[in-house]
């Protein structure tokens, strides 16, 4: 629980964003979403899939850790809400997973969608058999500090891009996208015309194969 004393500090008044517009976005691949933002809000190729085929799309439950530490990791269970992405800036610290087996079926339990962690997991096999989606910077066996300091709520950086509360943070094999939520209705309609070019552009292809 989150206190006084916590080494980990908690920040509220945020808000997630509708539902409907969450699902919108997880209907288009990532590929599509950083062309409509012109390449921007797009994390860095090393922030992958830690198994093949992971997808998730949801709003953004920001965390900072100190590095390899995942104190704040352990206590965001408290405030996960349904459809959340757990997104953590672990420094970018590859010595130390933060997320393994274990919370990823706490999360899962939680009904998170997802997980980003800008650091290190492990239990990849175990990951992959729950088809809980984490992507992350790094897999190593060794496990994390239990000590602080964190914080929950605040945004962060993941993959040099900045990630507030309540973005929506889409994720597939082709890496990390986050959409500020502010800015989300006008993306989403950017989206669609992307698509729709690409769709008319394989039609156009089909003709002549």
């Amino acid at each position: 629980m989150t206190t006084q004393d916590s080494p980990v500090r908690l920040s509220n008044g945020w808000t997630r964003p509708d539902r409907d517009l969450v699902a919108a976005f997880a209907r288009y691949p990532v590929a599509n979403i950083a062309d409509a933002m012109d390449r921007l809000g797009v994390c860095t190729g090393a922030i992958s899939p830690v198994w093949a085929g992971a997808r998730c799309a949801g709003p953004a439950l920001p965390i900072l850790t100190a590095a390899g530490d995942n104190a704040a990791v352990i206590e965001v269970l408290e405030h996960i809400e349904p459809g959340d992405i757990v997104v953590v800036n672990g420094l970018g610290h590859e010595d130390r997973a933060l997320v393994g087996e274990n919370l990823s079926e706490r999360f899962a339990a939680a009904e998170a969608a997802g997980a980003v962690i800008d650091g290190a997991v492990r239990d990849r096999a175990a990951i992959e058999k729950m088809s809980f989606p984490v992507f992350a910077r790094a897999i190593t066996p060794a496990g994390p500090f239990k000590n602080g300091p964190g914080v929950i709520g605040e945004p962060v950086a993941v993959g040099g891009v900045v990630v507030a509360p309540g973005d929506i943070v889409v994720a597939d094999e082709d890496g990390v996208a986050v959409v500020a939520q502010g800015r989300a209705p006008e993306i989403l309609e950017r989206v669609a015309a992307v698509a729709e070019r690409e769709a008319a552009l394989a039609a156009e292809m089909g003709r002549y194969s």
